[in-house]
């Protein structure tokens, strides 16, 4: 299985999320599974490729043309794929992948994640979503979620869309046990406006 995940790419923060990215890339190697991420050689991106390398993972990085430039390629992804830019990355790293899991990052994390989730959403496909919600990182986001569901801005089978692991352990483990299911992707029914 060629799992992806979306990470931050930010050296300066905590210990902590290092730890998870690390536990993360170890069990997918020792899983017999295969990495899909962003490629580049720094932040949880580089924790998770060089774990899952070292226990034994192929990890294929995909990276846009513009980052090459900057010396940000990973040399521990034993395959890198360049794109002409972030659209084209995001869509291969997608094809590519049989599930996504999200560790805490900034904004490009999030955005990688929530299409994801938004094209599961509209059934264009059934793969598993994760977020390892590491330290709480997350915590907040799944507020914002609560009150769309509460709201009427989501439906409340959209929880189905994703599962929030508390650490890496408990997003394998999902992973491993899923099973697709279609969900119902039909708009609300509201009252006609007067």
């Amino acid at each position: 299985m060629n799992i992806c995940v979306f990470c931050s790419s930010s050296n300066a923060i905590a210990e902590v999320y290092f730890q998870e990215a690390h536990q993360l890339g170890t069990m997918i190697g020792n899983s017999g599974h295969a990495l899909i991420n962003g490629g580049a050689n720094v932040g949880l991106m580089e924790a998770v490729t060089v774990a899952a390398s070292k226990a034994g993972a192929k990890t294929i990085g995909i990276i846009p043309e513009k980052m090459i430039g900057r010396s940000l390629a990973s040399d521990n992804s034993h395959k890198v794929i360049i794109t002409p830019d972030m659209m084209e990355r995001k869509a291969k790293m997608r094809d590519m992948s049989d599930a996504f899991i999200a560790l805490p990052g900034g904004f490009g994390t999030l955005e990688e994640i929530l299409e994801v989730m938004t094209l599961r959403q509209l059934s264009y496909h059934t793969k598993p979503i994760v977020f390892i919600n590491t330290n709480g990182f997350f915590d907040d986001l799944f507020r914002q979620f609560e009150r769309s569901y509460n709201e009427m801005f989501a439906k409340d089978v959209y929880k189905r869309l994703y599962f929030v692991a508390g650490n890496a352990e408990e997003a394998m483990h999902y992973i491993l046990k899923y099973e697709a299911e279609e969900l119902d992707s039909k708009w609300f029914v509201v009252p006609e406006k007067k």
